[in-house]
């Protein structure tokens, strides 16, 4: 098991830029494949991004792609997520999300047990 915890989010004007970070408490942080996820009001928690144990492979939603970045630094036991142009559609509650297999399957992230507690963004128009 390990534990999450996201960065606070914050309030952003439309086409702004804003990073997140989720730091993750254990010494097995670098066998975990990390994703994002998000949850805008009244909608299902939908897959953001996600990265591989050694960074080495991303995959990403397509309404985000060429916008969010998602990357680690293991020695610090963190994932980030970079969003940049932010649209007010990405409004939502942002969790982190670990899975202890390591990696994705054909591109497909499928998520572990264990979540952050979740941080707010909200993108102004």
């Amino acid at each position: 098991q390990v534990q999450l915890v996201e960065s606070r989010g914050g309030l952003v004007q439309a086409g702004g830029s804003l990073r997140l970070s989720c730091a993750a408490s254990g010494r097995t942080f670098s066998s975990y494949s990390m994703g994002w996820f998000r949850q805008a009001p009244g909608k299902e928690r939908e897959f953001v991004a996600a990265i591989t144990r050694n960074g080495g492979i991303t995959s990403y939603v397509d309404s985000v792609k060429g916008r969010f970045t998602i990357s680690r630094d293991n020695a610090k036991n963190t994932v980030y997520l970079q969003m940049n142009s932010l649209k007010p559609e990405d409004t939502a509650v942002y969790y982190c999300n670990a899975d202890r297999r390591g990696t994705l399957y054909s591109g497909t992230y499928f998520p572990g047990p264990d979540w952050g507690q979740g941080t707010q963004v909200t993108v102004s128009s």
